[in-house]
C-alpha cells in the first residue's frame, strides 16, 4: 500500500505546530515567569543584630556588666521593618514600582528594641545590685521602681532618651528604599529610576524570582541581599 506523500509531509508539519505552540506557551508562561515581577511585595528587614550590637556596645561604654552579643540577640528577637514594593510589568522587561518603608512598622520596631533593652538593662542591674551586697527588693517591679526614682522616668524612657540610637533614623531607611518610578530588566539585573521632582536617582541590584519569592541584592552572590514574598 502506497503512502500519499502530501499526506505525511501535512502530517509532519501539524505535529510540528503543536509541538512548537506548545513550547511557545511554556515560554511565555513559565520560562519568563522569572522575568515578570509584577505583584504586591512585602518584606521584613530583620534590625536586630543592628540593635543587639548598638545595645551591646553602649552598655560596655558605661561598664555595665559583662553580657555577650548573643546573650543581647536573645534579648531582641523578632525585630523587623516591613518594606512594600509594588511592581507593574509593562512591557517584556519594563514596568512601574513604588516603594516604601512602613512607617507604622518602624515605630512598632523602635518600640520593641527599646522594651528588649530595658529588659537586658534591668537584668544586668540586678546583677550588679547583687554583686554590690544591694539588700532590697530585686524583682522586676522594684527595679523599675528603682529605675523611676532614680532617672524620674521608666526604663524605657530613660533609653530611649538617654541610651543608644538602636535603629537607623526612619528618614535613612526611607532615603534607602523609598522611591517610585520606572525599571527594566537585563541579564538578571533589575534596575530602577525614580524622579521626586529633584532628582532622577537610579538603583541597580541583581535580583532572582522563584515562585512567590523575590531576592535582591547588590552582587550577584545574594549574599547582602533583601527578600520579598508575593502577598
Amino acid at each position: 500500500m502506497r503512502r500519499n506523500p502530501k499526506g505525511i509531509v501535512r502530517t509532519i508539519l501539524f505535529l510540528f505546530l503543536i509541538t512548537s505552540t506548545a513550547l511557545l506557551a511554556y515560554l511565555h508562561f513559565f520560562a519568563s515567569g522569572g522575568r515578570n515581577l509584577s505583584g504586591a511585595w512585602t518584606a521584613k528587614q530583620d534590625m536586630t543584630e543592628q540593635a543587639a550590637v548598638t545595645a551591646l556596645g553602649w552598655l560596655q561604654d558605661i561598664e555595665a556588666v559583662s553580657i555577650s552579643l548573643e546573650e543581647m540577640e536573645q534579648y531582641m528577637q523578632g525585630l523587623t521593618i516591613e518594606v512594600n514594593l509594588t511592581m507593574e510589568q509593562s512591557a517584556r522587561d519594563t514596568g512601574t514600582f513604588s516603594c516604601n518603608v512602613m512607617p507604622e512598622s518602624y515605630d512598632a520596631c523602635s518600640q520593641a528594641a527599646y522594651e528588649a533593652f530595658a529588659e537586658a538593662f534591668r537584668d544586668l542591674l540586678i546583677e550588679r545590685l547583687d554583686k554590690a551586697g544591694y539588700t532590697g527588693g530585686t524583682d522586676k517591679e522594684s527595679i523599675e521602681a528603682l529605675v523611676t526614682e532614680t532617672f524620674g522616668m521608666s526604663t524605657v524612657a530613660y533609653l530611649m532618651s538617654c541610651g543608644p540610637k538602636l535603629l537607623p533614623s526612619l528618614e535613612e531607611l526611607q532615603a534607602q528604599y523609598d522611591g517610585s518610578g520606572t525599571y527594566k530588566t537585563q541579564d538578571g539585573v533589575l534596575t530602577r529610576q525614580s524622579d521626586d521632582g529633584w532628582q532622577v536617582t537610579t538603583k541597580t541590584e541583581y535580583y532572582l524570582r522563584k515562585d512567590s519569592m523575590l531576592i535582591l541584592s547588590e552582587d550577584a552572590e545574594y549574599g547582602h541581599s533583601t527578600v520579598y514574598l508575593l502577598q
